[in-house]
């Protein structure tokens, strides 16, 4: 019997798009990154946010007059988050990782790299194609914030096993030193759910 095609990266988003983009919509922004939040740029910056989903974070941060890129390659998240924030001044793209080449093409650069609830997405050989995408794309002195789900994966989506420490390891091959790490609760209070998260800057930076 042959075995079926593995889920992709972004199996089950689009299918459930709407379900999806209330329960985002439900958590603010302030309270899904109350621990790093002092890592975002105080002042105007390029801001690039991976997996944006419902734009709930691009929203906040374009809010703040930062100029955001959301990055979302699911069709059904992306006109959503569109319409719903159709108020804040963001550039939507159809782009993604492990490869991010539509705007890797371009040359962009950016002070920060948000990648919420994305990670666990990539298998190991992504990861590591994604993590030298990310390097890429960072600006001088440039930071990654990035978020990392642990427990049970829901039905229909493709995750894997990622632990912060891994995630580090690989940073560290990219020039990339470790600025934050902490662990928290899942904000939806999921039953066996947790998160943790990363903050990630140019080694250079951090001495």
């Amino acid at each position: 019997m042959i075995d079926p095609k593995p889920l992709s990266s972004t199996a089950g988003y689009g299918e459930a798009a709407d379900t999806l983009v209330e329960q985002y919509e439900s958590v603010s922004f302030a309270d899904v990154h109350r621990d790093v939040l002092h890592l975002f740029p105080s002042q105007p910056s390029a801001i690039l946010d991976i997996g944006a989903g419902s734009g709930r974070d691009a929203a906040a941060l374009a809010g703040q007059g930062h100029v955001v890129v959301a990055a979302e390659p699911t069709a059904e998240l992306r006109a959503l988050g569109q319409q719903i924030h159709d108020d804040r001044d963001i550039e939507w793209v159809d782009d993604s990782l492990p490869e991010m080449r539509m705007l890797r093409s371009r040359g962009r650069r950016f002070n920060l790299i948000l990648l919420t609830a994305v990670w666990m997405h990539l298998d190991e050989r992504q990861r590591s194609l994604a993590m030298k995408s990310i390097a890429d794309m960072l600006a001088c002195e440039g930071r990654v914030v990035l978020s990392l789900r642990h427990g049970p994966v829901p039905a229909g989506r493709r995750m894997f096993d990622v632990s912060a420490q891994e995630t580090i390891e690989l940073a560290r091959g990219h020039g990339l030193g470790v600025v934050h790490h902490s662990e928290r609760e899942d904000p939806h209070a999921r039953q066996g759910v947790r998160w943790s998260c990363l903050g990630l800057q140019q080694r250079a930076a951090v001495g």
